[in-house]
């Protein structure tokens, strides 16, 4: 049985997936990794003092957290594939857009339950 041109070869999705994964997991143990003794600025008495350092670590964490939500959806993904429902939506269960798939490989939601998972909790008038 052969698969329609529109379905993604799975095993060169599993390839990319686990090479995301890879790549996913160096860059996060790379942050994870100690500073050098004596490498990081102490903050100072000064307004600005240790700003530059400051900021640098809450990029470093924004950074981490991002790395670390792209590896959860690179692992669910490559769940998916394990057991046999890769490109159905995890929410409502209908086909994901192949196109969706070809763009971003670790999607486990069809895009209007990705875009309903994004929108705010609308808040009662006052």
């Amino acid at each position: 049985m052969t698969r329609p041109a529109q379905d993604p070869d799975l095993d060169e999705v599993r390839r990319q997936l686990e090479a995301r994964r890879a790549s996913t997991e160096q860059r996060v143990s790379a942050l994870a990794q100690r500073p050098e003794l004596g490498s990081a600025q102490g903050f100072g008495k000064r307004i600005g003092d240790g700003t530059v350092e400051a900021i640098s670590r809450l990029t470093e964490i924004g950074v981490g957290e991002s790395l670390e939500a792209t590896l959860a959806r690179t692992e669910r993904a490559l769940a998916k594939l394990d057991e046999g429902s890769y490109g159905s939506c995890d929410a409502c269960g209908r086909p994901i857009e192949p196109r969706r798939l070809q763009a971003r490989p670790d999607s486990a939601l069809c895009l209007s339950c990705a875009a309903s998972e994004r929108r705010p909790a609308r808040r009662g008038r006052r």
